[in-house]
């Protein structure tokens, strides 16, 4: 279908362009929206006739969007959900969550602007696209964690998505551990030759001495 654009459009082309469109994205989006006319004469005539009212609500819009990005870009917010050790989440973080959040700071954004191909599902720092206007975006990020701490730390740049089941405090401390600190009876444990070095060989030597003169006295004379 031919359709007459009323704004840009993504993809597409801008205010007054005529462009081949499916049907289905016509009828279902496009036309509903407002965003463009069947491409005919008597549409044509009246785009003409109103494009001057046209350009100066576009322009008021793009104003405004612009007001609402400049408060709106570069925010973070954050969504803790339940995940496994490597931070893939049990549920997920959609747009609707998202529209959600904005909404709870304020920003009143439809879900259709949230550029968002498939929910998040796994934790760490998401950046996020808002459709503001069809010439004005915004960018915001989505810590996803699992709890308000691990938030912090991930916006300081910690990254939490491949930690074992301890983390690296408890790790660095059982690097520190010694002998006594885990087992209860640490003289009866083989520690091998190199642990003691020298001593395990000067005594070794010397049982053997000991066993070759108990050899020499029980074996019997000719």
């Amino acid at each position: 279908m031919d359709v007459i654009l009323l704004e840009r459009v993504a993809k597409l082309g801008g205010m007054g362009d005529t462009v081949t469109v499916r049907d289905g994205y016509a009828r279902n989006f496009l036309l509903p929206q407002g965003k463009a006319l069947r491409a005919n004469k008597a549409n044509m005539a009246h785009f003409e006739a109103q494009r001057d009212q046209l350009e100066a609500r576009n322009a008021e819009r793009k104003s405004e969007a612009e007001g609402v990005a400049a408060n709106l870009n570069g925010n973070t917010y954050v969504a803790v959900r339940s995940a496994g050790e490597t931070g893939q989440l049990y549920g997920s973080v959609a747009a609707r969550d998202i529209v959600s959040t904005l909404l709870e700071n304020d920003f009143t954004i439809g879900r259709n602007q949230v550029e968002l191909r498939s929910p998040i599902k796994v934790i760490g720092l998401h950046t996020v696209t808002i459709l503001l206007h069809p010439e004005v975006e915004a960018e915001i990020i989505m810590n996803v964690a699992r709890s308000a701490d691990e938030a912090i730390r991930q916006a300081a740049g910690e990254d939490l998505t491949s930690r074992d089941a301890f983390d690296e405090d408890d790790a660095a401390e059982e690097d520190e551990l010694s002998i006594d600190d885990v087992f209860d009876n640490p003289d009866d444990v083989d520690l091998g030759d190199d642990a003691d070095g020298d001593d395990n060989g000067e005594e070794a030597a010397a049982e053997g001495e000991v066993a070759a003169e108990a050899v020499e006295e029980e074996t019997p004379t000719a």
